[in-house]
């Protein structure tokens, strides 16, 4: 079933319920221009390769998808340090975009760098991951595949919430289960609470506690009944999406500092002023003020941009 075919359903039910999934069409590039020491430029090209295949031929989803139903998302694998034995540091920046309803443009649905990726590679290697066996036989070995396959339920996840209400439960679960059995040793990290106070272990606790439950209505107000309305009724659409601004607002009230606020809004910036740019001077008035104090990075540009 296509994404045309799913908005049509959403458009015909009260309390829709995405019946499709997106597997991925995936791009992971790796650089080395970090590193302060020549890199083995064949080892990671064949690494890239690997990796490539990794995400974009395994089955993630027990579904089948047609090629216009995959997920456009790129993975950057910076790697900063090597560490000898074949080990390596290294930041991943995650992106990922849903189409639109009715037009061209792709909205954003993560835009996220992952600062603590440690992992082992030696040329040739196969990359697994098993579920039930997250670890692997080596711990390093298994982290890499590990934080791939945690993205890519991530982003599944904020694609089916995009799609129906608390559509992605599901595939933030299976996230979880990745964090809750993550690959553990020494220098390996972003997997627990003491980690840090942005990292995987806390973005899918902010995902799957019931605390930030505004934040899935959030999620849903924005892209489906906001974005996707924008081509029929703008001015509906505007309100959505002021809507889901209020909600998540709401929720930053009762709980700040949360790490899924400031993971919602990267990349979403320019985004969010092409649509209040437009909209009626109260609107924009409040979307300002909402914004620069939930979106604290881009207050500035907010208050410039949105006179």
């Amino acid at each position: 079933m296509c994404r045309k075919t799913v908005w049509i359903l959403c458009l015909m039910v009260v309390a829709p319920v995405c019946l499709c999934a997106q597997e991925l069409k995936a791009r992971i590039t790796i650089n080395t221009q970090a590193l302060g020491t020549p890199a083995d430029k064949k080892a990671f090209q064949t690494c890239q390769a690997a990796l490539n295949n990794f995400l974009n031929n395994r089955k993630w989803t027990k579904e089948t998808f047609q090629p216009n139903e995959k997920i456009v998302c790129n993975f950057l694998l910076m790697i900063t340090e090597a560490q000898g034995s074949n080990v390596y540091k290294a930041k991943l920046t995650v992106q990922a975009a849903r189409p639109v309803y009715n037009t061209n443009y792709e909205c954003p649905l993560i835009n996220f760098m992952d600062e603590n990726v440690l992992f082992k590679y030696v040329e040739y290697q196969s990359i697994e991951f098993n579920e039930n066996r997250i670890s692997g036989s080596d711990p390093m070995v298994g982290n890499l595949p590990a934080i791939l396959a945690y993205y890519v339920y991530v982003i599944m996840g904020l694609d089916f919430d995009s799609f129906a209400l608390r559509g992605g439960d599901p595939w933030y679960q299976k996230a979880m289960n990745i964090v809750n059995n993550a690959p553990e040793g020494r220098d390996i990290s972003g997997w627990k609470a003491f980690d840090g106070l942005r990292n995987r272990y806390w973005l899918m606790e902010n995902l799957t506690n019931n605390r930030y439950n505004l934040m899935h209505d959030a999620i849903y107000s924005y892209y489906r009944l906001g974005m996707d309305y924008m081509y029929e009724n703008e001015t509906e659409a505007r309100s959505a999406i002021l809507n889901s601004l209020s909600l998540i607002n709401t929720m930053n009230n009762d709980i700040p500092n949360t790490m899924i606020v400031q993971f919602f809004f990267q990349g979403k910036s320019t985004e969010l002023i092409r649509i209040f740019k437009k909209g009626t001077p109260e609107d924009k008035q409040k979307a300002r003020e909402i914004l620069q104090k939930i979106d604290i990075s881009n207050s500035n540009t907010y208050k410039s941009e949105l006179k």
